[in-house]
């Protein structure tokens, strides 16, 4: 669970374009071409609504996709609607979602969660509260047993509460750690203040200090009703009959009268200049306005006027390849009722952004003054037109996009968004954009990055979010979960996908899906730039990947974007390649590929930018606090001078040439370490002939297959890391080591479901004793890392500095514990049925189907693995799991690195 606050997209393009080069999407976005009108977002059959008596709506969007559905409930309460100086109110109130019902426990809720084998979570925003549950289709009644029992009795006892209170605490410290997180946090308050916008979802600690269970069942009791909810159901279900499931679970509940709710509507702004210290490798300025939120009647202009300032082709981007800007663009965070643009651009550390904020004003005065291109507008609504036919190739993000229309903008589909979005004219953007873009109302800031210092080593010590409360015994299930869930059965096996391999070596995989009129493309080169960087050369393969954008041989950088544009597809070329794009556009966007990804450009003035670029950017990136905790992890679990240790040198990286780039494309871009999978509405032999088309002519330049993979090592020893990060206020862990096996090896399944019970999920070990029981962390993970010749294992958490020695020691205590005796029945029963019944899951969108069929040639593993892995998990015991951790695990080997302020 999470408070989920519409700037949190935003803080995460901050935090990901301050440590990333410049450079497009390395993998497409679900956009691509649609036709020239408005259609309806891209499903197999019509959606079945129904209005229960007592106000429910609901609405079942069938998708055949997978076995698989979701469900997303939606509260028509937020943030804004908690009561003065308690901001954090409907963020505190998701968390006891979790902690029980009448009728069903905390323990009962957990366990279901675990064997239901899926993902469920929660988020909060200013006006909508979520919970959404994806399981197996079969389970769709358990799941609508559980959403209707926390509808009408929520426990929320006062010591859960006390509990609870410790791991939102947790969140906020997290959060706060974020330089991008106080940034936006502060620039909502100046623009929304005096709303209910002005304090973000997430609460403070001094508000959660004067929470108690009373005020919380206030707010449940005053909001939480059948008639201030809308219930989106999307996967393989029968409509109908998942409607007679809806009425049967929440028909009884009764309707409720609701509060009025505070309006919001924010005043002037007066334009100022803010100022933030960073951990960022790179420097970022930013300027700030208020925008139409999701239910303004300009909210489709503001959305196109957000395209338009993004484009590859705008003035905004042009900064970067003229060498200006390390990045730059446009972002847009909407709310339900006013919204959020930001202007962004970086900088190299240490130099002086005036000039560069002086560009980026005098861009937006341009646009302001002058308008749009006209061309730019009609590309962005195509792209947002072509994003909603993309919807059906996800079956949560399917109930997603629903559950914003109806929840959050109030219309009655998606469909009534292509509607608005296709009648936005150019003079509609260029109006808002005079409106908006008023320097008198802008919020600046500079966001400058600050050395931590250096890590310090010393000895080692020898040895998403949801609050279900893990149980420790065995619990007995309800009656209508019981009959569910308590078999274990193999989930149905995998058709395989059509697997070709042309004369030149290249690998085709073809996963056909008629849920949408849409083709996705997803290409890997297998590299390795520790293993095939020439001595001396390192940062020769992201100079080369970046050099992408630039264009082919015969379509220049804004020519080749625009011959996108025409058909709203998306595409990346590089060692990690791919295109969306409508059916009918398939062929010409397979065109384009082949001719990016084959036949680039290179061009030399180009090529000096991004070495430039490249340079300045490693300059920060080397000195900052999470650069220097990965490396600080990989150095704990490997040799000295090990392949991956290697790093550029930013001096050395500007005497790298042209002739560099070209030599070390030629060696690494190779059609037999190449694999294309194409997922979608495509016949197996129809995309044979047209990526044999494209790509079956791609010659190796000679010479044998390089080497891609890092050797063996041995095994690493305990150690101790700590790296200053003065930003932060909670501490980063992780605890690691290398292993002796890799996935090739068959105890790595026992490993698997071991670690499920150990660490990976919200019924494990590690989440009781460190999160529940203690309050030492807000979030613990373990996980297994595999490549083709080596293992790893970590435990990752993240706590405030004065329990992170409790926690890594309940951590170790726990490892050890999984040697020493054999997990419970219950437990490996519950590992068993998670990992069993969440098999079906990983096959729940295109983009997960092509990531596991790419995983598994990575590994040089068999394509039928998740069919070998059920069976494996099937038959596990309990002396095999406890086996493969003595045999494999050392808890006294583990490696203690830590990011977080000195102490």
């Amino acid at each position: 669970m999470t408070a989920r606050l519409t700037t949190t997209a935003l803080s995460l393009s901050l935090a990901l374009l301050a440590v990333a080069p410049a450079r497009a999407d390395t993998m497409p976005h679900l956009d691509a071409a649609p036709p020239p009108a408005a259609q309806p977002a891209a499903h197999a059959e019509a959606p079945v609504r129904a209005t229960l008596s007592n106000g429910l709506r609901v609405v079942v969007v069938r998708d055949r996709l997978a076995p698989v559905v979701t469900t997303e409930i939606n509260y028509l309460v937020g943030s804004s609607a908690a009561p003065k100086g308690f901001p954090g109110t409907a963020h505190a109130l998701e968390h006891m979602m979790f902690r029980g019902s009448k009728g069903l426990d905390k323990d009962q809720l957990a366990a279901i969660g675990a064997r239901l084998g899926g993902s469920y979570n929660a988020d909060t925003t200013e006006n909508v509260t979520q919970y959404y549950y994806t399981a197996p289709a079969d389970d769709l009644g358990v799941i609508l047993h559980i959403e209707a029992l926390r509808m009408q009795g929520l426990t929320l006892d006062a010591a859960d509460w006390d509990k609870e209170r410790g791991a939102i605490e947790q969140e906020v410290s997290r959060d706060l750690s974020s330089p991008s997180y106080q940034y936006l946090s502060r620039l909502q308050s100046i623009l929304f203040t005096g709303t209910p916008y002005e304090q973000d979802a997430l609460g403070t600690r001094p508000s959660f200090e004067k929470t108690d269970a009373a005020l919380l069942r206030s707010f449940y009791e005053k909001w939480y009703a059948p008639n201030n909810a809308i219930l989106i159901i999307a996967g393989d279900v029968d409509p109908a009959r998942a409607i007679d499931q809806v009425r049967a679970a929440f028909g009884e509940i009764p309707r409720r009268t609701l509060p009025e709710r505070a309006p919001v509507h924010p005043g002037p702004v007066t334009a100022q200049t803010l100022h933030f210290p960073t951990d960022y490798p790179v420097g970022l300025i930013t300027v700030a306005w208020r925008m139409p939120g999701l239910t303004a009647r300009d909210y489709a202009a503001a959305q196109i006027l957000s395209d338009v300032l993004s484009s590859q082709r705008g003035a905004l981007y042009d900064l970067v390849p003229a060498g200006k800007a390390l990045f730059a663009g446009f972002e847009f965070a909407p709310k339900a009722d006013a919204g959020i643009g930001i202007a962004i651009a970086a900088f190299p550390k240490e130099q002086d952004p005036a000039p560069l904020l002086h560009e980026v004003n005098a861009i937006l005065a341009t646009i302001r003054d002058k308008g749009v291109p006209t061309d730019l507008v009609e590309a962005a609504r195509r792209k947002e037109l072509a994003q909603l036919s993309f919807s059906a190739n996800s079956i949560s993000g399917l109930a997603e996009n629903w559950s914003q229309a109806l929840a959050v903008m109030g219309l009655n589909s998606p469909d009534d968004l292509a509607a608005m979005l296709n009648a936005v004219t150019p003079a509609d953007v260029n109006r808002l954009a005079r409106q908006i873009l008023d320097p008198g109302e802008a919020v600046t800031a500079l966001l400058t990055p600050e050395d931590s210092g250096k890590p310090v080593t010393g000895k080692g010590f020898g040895g998403s979010e949801s609050f279900a409360t893990p149980p420790d015994h065995p619990v007995p299930l309800p009656d209508w979960a019981r009959t569910a869930l308590t078999s274990l059965s193999l989930p149905p096996s995998v058709t395989p996908p059509s697997v070709f391999t042309y004369p030149n070596g290249l690998r085709l995989i073809v996963q056909p899906a008629h849920v949408g009129h849409t083709v996705n493309v997803y290409g890997m080169v297998r590299q390795n730039a520790d293993m095939q960087e020439p001595a001396g050369q390192e940062g020769i393969a992201a100079i080369t990947e970046d050099l992408f954008t630039y264009g082919t041989r015969t379509l220049d950088r804004l020519a080749f974007q625009k011959a996108l544009d025409d058909i709203a597809a998306t595409e990346s070329a590089g060692p990690g390649f791919g295109l969306a794009v409508l059916t009918p556009d398939f062929e010409r966007g397979m065109e384009l590929l082949a001719d990016n990804e084959l036949h680039p450009a290179f061009p030399d003035r180009a090529f000096q930018v991004v070495r430039m670029q490249t340079a300045q950017a490693l300059a920060g990136r080397l000195r900052t606090p999470d650069y220097l905790f990965g490396r600080a992890v990989k150095a704990a679990v490997s040799p000295p001078h090990d392949p991956s240790l290697r790093q550029p040198d930013p001096q050395k990286v500007m005497h790298l040439t042209l002739a560099d780039v070209r030599a070390f494309y030629a060696g690494a871009y190779r059609p037999d370490l190449t694999t294309i999978v194409v997922a979608g509405d495509i016949t197996p032999e129809r995309a044979q002939q047209v990526v044999g088309r494209d790509f079956g002519a791609w010659t190796a330049a000679g010479g044998a297959t390089p080497a891609v993979d890092l050797p063996t090592r041995p095994d690493s020893r305990a150690s101790r890391t700590q790296v200053p990060d003065h930003t932060s206020v909670q501490d980063t862990a992780m605890l690691a080591e290398s292993l002796g096996l890799t996935a090739a090896h068959a105890d790595h399944f026992a490993l698997t479901v071991g670690n499920e019970v150990l660490g990976d999920g919200f019924s494990s070990r590690l989440y009781r004793d460190l999160r529940v029981r203690t309050g030492y962390v807000y979030s613990v993970s373990s996980r297994f890392s595999w490549s083709r010749n080596r293992g790893g294992y970590s435990i990752s958490f993240g706590a405030d500095p004065d329990k992170v020695g409790k926690a890594r020691d309940a951590a170790v205590h726990d490892v050890t514990a999984m040697q020493n005796n054999p997990v419970s029945d219950d437990e490996l029963t519950l590992a068993k049925a998670s990992l069993l019944r969440g098999l079906p899951l990983q096959r729940a969108s295109l983009d997960s189907i092509a990531a596991e069929d790419l995983h598994l040639v990575d590994l040089g593993l068999p394509l039928d693995t998740p069919d070998r892995a059920a069976k494996a998990y099937y038959g596990m015991t309990a002396a095999a799991v406890q086996a493969a951790f003595r045999t494999w695990i050392r808890p006294r080997d583990l490696a203690e690195i830590v990011k977080g302020p000195a102490r």
